[in-house]
């Protein structure tokens, strides 16, 4: 109680409230304290309250207010609170409180549902695809064309090739034999392709046709293999020339067109996570229709030029079609909410998300759970998960199953829709694993354990699912196959392929429903705080998990195909997404178009960073290294949140500062765009503080002149503002006026001169090591 009166208090007072502190500490033993002596920077580090609406009369009494009052006391289920705000009389036994009473907790309960359904509208998104004005510009230049070898007599590529030779391209082709797996052999390939010719203009891979297994990692098709493996090898071979992707098939545009691929739509996936870590190198996705005609293929010549910023089209004879994220709306008419029955089989059902949706099962109907693993009932926590279950009064079975195993899943799936008691209504594939490797530095085994446990328990389960009837056939996605994540190309690859699979499935009038997840709070892959807190300054918030059961029942009362649901903060996330390159998918969104205004505002133009640059070389050398430092302090003010650039300290390390991955790639950017050059995102750790990265941009802007004086006098700087802020009856003002007179003192020992009268010029001759190796031994400064 004391605790809870202590924080009632001091809330409070926050707030405003005035507390008579001597009445809260008497007897309690507390006394004064003396305050630190530097000055208060009277910042205020939380948002300030909001003041309650108010009537015209400002009583705090307007309509909004007596809502609120009133659906407070409903949602709390508090009938006291009910009456006063109603103004009725609680003791009157004719009261109209007493017919409220029993309706109460009913209104109660409506009245959250409402709140959770509002909250989980604003998170469903889908991908629309949205005709566009055709491109009339002509592809020109070099470019490498990446045929598989099982497809090189193929007359659908012999079209796209004849075609772009027709536009005047100089096609260099190259044949790869999908089924190698050689990195280095592609590498070489392309830089003998290099030799033979100028740098290409662009390289355009035919590559993901090849829709056979991969011999040594089956869980892949070759032409996924390839594709990630040409997209190492350009980075390997220095080719910095756009990479585009053709694939037939992969993408629906709307009811007429069908999807006939599921297996290069991994391709898709593949490549907006490439397109994340190498913008610089990516051109783009280009979906092409199993019969060419003319049309697509002039079409074809036109979207790879790319001047339009569009890189994931669908080219079809009725048109050129582009690819938008837009909201996911529900109807105004009344639907029917789904209810499990007889028996659900849960793939991954003893993991976190799985067990989630187990309970909700449970509690909902379902009379027989089926929960896979690897480990069945050895899991951990899955005996633990059994007995909850078992309590709410359904019953479940732990199946030790490997659904990559197709088998085994056949033999499950058959045991299961062959039961006369409970047969099996409906499937969540919820099993799966995650990634976070860089393209770069990732093989094909891993690319194969990303992709095995969603696609190849997927593809098992449809296979022997057939043509039986089913309520629902939920596939757990995420959000990397929709727009794409840094370091997991092969988990984007996955979840397309699951988006790409529900729309095949509804499209022959069976079951399917794959929604593509933004992050979980608490049980999913950001169950951790620091996680959380990385996602959530990159504008992704995570989801409760009784939100995210709200959003999967919605998905099925409205039998939703492939949905898109996510806690997205756009103005953080949109920013960032967009920042090497324009990223069109995403801005049908209003508050997307919205915060990428005020970014490009904020950032500044390329106009501003030439004008900058052009600024900077008519300055003189010190000058220079100041406007550079002013430029870096400035930027890493506004990622960290600083106050300005003075509470940025020139010679303080970056990891002390308080950057990490997210926030240095975002300074990066920041510095990209004010002053016109190409940085790499390890930047912060490359250079120790700002005034070393100061020194480098100098470096890279206008080049490596003389030994410049900003560092020592940006030192100097940051010393004298600690000097001022030492009041004059400080007890250490004397020791620090000694160590500055014996500094002084070794200052005019460097080159001689005993009476301090030397040249200003002279400080040119002292090095900035020097000076700082003098500070370190003065002051004990490491």
């Amino acid at each position: 109680e004391v605790q809870t009166l202590t924080t009632a208090v001091a809330q409070a007072y926050v707030r405003g409230a005035s507390v008579d502190w001597q009445a809260v500490f008497a007897g309690q033993g507390a006394r004064l304290v003396d305050l630190p002596t530097y000055a208060f920077q009277r910042q205020h580090y939380w948002p300030e309250a909001l003041p309650a609406a108010t009537n015209q009369a400002g009583t705090g009494t307007g309509p909004d207010s007596t809502d609120a009052r009133f659906w407070e006391a409903v949602e709390s289920e508090d009938l006291a609170a009910l009456a006063a705000t109603l103004d009725l009389d609680a003791t009157d036994a004719q009261s109209p409180l007493n017919a409220l009473s029993p309706v109460l907790p009913v209104l109660s309960a409506w009245r959250r549902q409402q709140r959770e359904q509002s909250v989980v509208d604003g998170w469903r998104y889908q991908v629309t695809w949205k005709p566009a004005a055709e491109n009339h510009t002509t592809v020109s230049g070099t470019w490498l064309l990446a045929v598989p070898a099982t497809h090189a007599e193929d007359g659908w590529v012999s079209e796209v090739a004849r075609t772009l030779a027709d536009s005047g391209v100089e096609l260099r082709r190259i044949t790869v034999d999908t089924t190698a797996g050689d990195r280095d052999a592609l590498a070489e390939s392309l830089r003998t392709a290099h030799a033979e010719t100028a740098e290409p203009t662009g390289v355009l891979s035919l590559l993901a046709l090849d829709e056979q297994e991969h011999p040594v990692h089956p869980a892949l098709s070759a032409g996924l293999a390839a594709t990630a493996l040409l997209a190492q090898a350009l980075g390997d071979a220095g080719t910095e020339a756009p990479l585009w992707c053709v694939t037939r098939g992969a993408v629906s545009t709307g009811r007429s067109d069908r999807l006939t691929s599921p297996a290069q739509a991994q391709t898709w996936g593949l490549g907006r996570a490439v397109a994340l870590e190498h913008p610089e190198r990516w051109g783009g996705l280009v979906d092409l229709p199993e019969a060419l005609d003319e049309r697509v293929l002039s079409r074809l010549t036109g979207a790879l030029t790319g001047v339009d910023g569009e890189d994931q089209l669908a080219l079809r004879r009725s048109g050129h079609f582009v690819r938008r994220l837009v909201r996911a709306t529900r109807p105004q008419a009344a639907v029917a909410a789904w209810k499990p029955r007889g028996t659900v089989l849960i793939t991954g059902g003893t993991g976190a998300l799985g067990a989630e949706v187990a309970r909700w099962l449970a509690r909902n109907g379902a009379e027989h759970l089926v929960l896979t693993g690897r480990r069945g009932a050895d899991a951990p926590g899955a005996a633990e998960l059994r007995a909850e279950l078992v309590e709410s009064g359904v019953q479940v079975t732990l199946e030790a199953c490997d659904v990559a195993d197709r088998s085994a899943v056949e033999t499950l799936v058959k045991r299961l829709t062959t039961d006369p008691t409970t047969p099996l209504r409906a499937v969540v594939h919820a099993a799966g694993v995650t990634q976070d490797t860089a393209l770069m530095e990732s093989d094909l085994a891993e690319l194969s354990r990303v992709v095995d446990a969603k696609v190849s328990g997927a593809v098992n389960l449809d296979a022997a699912l057939g043509d039986i009837e089913l309520d629902a056939f939920v596939l757990f996605s995420s959000i990397a196959g929709v727009w794409g994540s840094g370091g997991q190309t092969g988990y984007a690859a996955a979840n397309a392929f699951l988006d790409a699979l529900a729309e095949q499935r509804r499209a022959a009038g069976l079951a399917a429903t794959s929604v593509a997840w933004g992050p979980w709070g608490e049980i999913g892959m950001a169950a951790d705080d620091v996680a959380a807190e990385q996602l959530r300054r990159r504008g992704l918030r995570v989801m409760a998990p009784e939100l995210g059961i709200t959003a999967l029942q919605q998905a099925l009362d409205l039998r939703d195909t492939a949905l898109t649901v996510a806690d997205v903060d756009w103005e953080l996330f949109a920013p960032a997404f967009a920042a090497a390159r324009p990223r069109p998918l995403i801005t049908e969104l209003p508050e997307v178009r919205e915060a990428l205004a005020e970014a490009t505002a904020e950032a500044g133009t390329e106009d501003r960073a030439a004008a900058f640059q052009e600024r900077l070389r008519g300055l003189a050398a010190a000058d220079q290294g100041r406007t550079l430092l002013d430029l870096v302090r400035t930027e890493v003010a506004a990622v960290l949140g600083y106050a300005g650039a003075a509470a940025v300290e020139a010679g303080r390390a970056f990891n002390e500062l308080g950057f990490d991955s997210l926030t240095a790639v975002e300074l990066r950017n920041r510095l990209n765009a004010a002053a016109g050059l190409r940085l790499p995102a390890s930047l912060v750790f490359d250079y120790p503080n700002p005034t070393a990265l100061a020194e480098h941009l100098r470096a890279e802007l206008v080049g490596d002149g003389p030994a410049d004086t900003a560092p020592v006098l940006a030192e100097l700087d940051e010393l004298d503002r600690k000097l001022s802020a030492l009041s004059p009856d400080h007890a250490e003002r004397a020791r620090v006026t000694a160590r500055l007179q014996a500094l002084l003192s070794k200052w005019n020992a460097v080159d001689g001169s005993a009476d301090g009268t030397e040249d200003d010029d002279e400080l040119d001759d002292v090095s900035a090591d020097d000076l700082f190796d003098i500070i370190n031994k003065e002051f004990g400064r490491s």
